[in-house]
């Protein structure tokens, strides 16, 4: 919880009220009492490992907490996240000198066969270090690579959660009146079910949701863009349809992202989104909701890229969405 713990300190100067629930869902209100209330909202949690089995040799074996892949986990640097602070591992590989010779094709990795060296000796010195349980990170950090780029782990969701972060500060240094009130929301435990949305959904009870999450950027090989559309970084923030989308409130950030200039890309779903937009629409009858989307290349690796002049337009678009409802406003279906 200390990323959230950095989040609320630095929205508490753009709200008028921030709090956290039982299980750590956080929010920042502004012109609390206005209406319609809107909810900003993304979720803080990143795809992780956790201590699973120490072996007798102080080996760690690990259960995945959401979309870990394993295959392109080995020969990482991780973190495991104590009690009485960070301790570094790596996550063991056996080289192809001493593979067995028959195995030609080898096969991908699972979760359970992956183990992670902390240098422990044996189990009663690994278990001094690390408990059962404790989360897994690995070690890659924010880096620039050129033309706006930038590779870090975990854009997914740090991204969202700057993005409404900035959106709140951007309504509040602007000093325009506003008639909504916002909550500004970084939640937990997306990539585990979508649980913490449905929790500070169902508390906050808001008339109208934004998400802000990444969506799959298709302009890098083998990737089909008949199958998973045209998504390229640089083109802006995508916004999706169908589904959990409200087509009014797609229209009106179509509307306020022509007004402001934004460039916007755009995606269709038949299914579901895979954001928590799939649990706040349907919260308590039915929230207007909507998603909008940071492209990213190689989502849930080590080195996702996103387009951050991308990333610069969502609280733009954000803000803008915030300042053009009007006093009381609500969206219905038009039949």
């Amino acid at each position: 919880m200390r990323g959230q713990r950095v989040w609320l300190d630095y929205v508490k100067p753009y709200a008028e009220e921030t709090f956290s629930d039982a299980y750590g869902n956080c929010v920042a209100v502004l012109n609390k009492g206005g209406s319609p209330r809107l909810m900003l909202a993304a979720h803080a949690d990143e795809i992780a490992m956790a201590v699973n089995y120490i072996s007798d040799e102080g080996f760690i074996y690990v259960r995945k907490m959401g979309g870990v892949d394993a295959a392109i986990t080995r020969a990482q640097r991780v973190v495991i996240h104590t009690k009485a602070g960070p301790v570094n591992g790596v996550v063991g590989n056996v080289p192809p000198h001493l593979s067995r010779a028959d195995d030609k094709e080898p096969k991908p990795p699972k979760i359970h066969d992956l183990f992670i060296d902390i240098g422990a000796p044996n189990r009663q010195a690994a278990a001094k270090l690390v408990r059962i349980g404790d989360p897994i990170t690995l070690a890659d950090q924010f880096d620039l690579l050129r033309n706006d780029l930038a590779v870090a782990r975990a854009f997914d969701n740090r991204i969202g959660t700057f993005a409404v972060a900035e959106a709140l500060r951007s309504l509040k240094d602007s000093k325009t009146k506003l008639r909504a009130e916002i909550c500004a929301v970084s939640n937990v435990q997306e990539e585990g079910g979508l649980l913490g949305a449905r929790q500070i959904a169902y508390s906050l009870k808001p008339d109208i949701a934004l998400v802000v999450d990444v969506t799959h950027a298709t302009d890098y090989p083998t990737v089909s863009k008949p199958q998973h559309g045209d998504i390229k970084l640089g083109g802006g923030p995508a916004i999706t349809h169908g589904r959990c989308n409200h087509p009014e409130v797609v229209a009106r950030l179509e509307a306020v992202a022509r007004a402001n200039k934004i460039p916007l890309q755009h995606e269709a779903i038949s299914g579901t989104s895979g954001t928590d937009t799939d649990v706040i629409f349907w919260t308590r009858g039915g929230i207007a909701s909507a998603l909008v989307s940071l492209p990213n290349r190689y989502m849930h690796s080590p080195v996702e890229v996103v387009n951050l002049k991308d990333l610069d337009k969502i609280p733009e678009l954000l803000a803008a969405f915030a300042r053009s409802l009007k006093s009381g406003e609500m969206f219905t279906v038009k039949i």
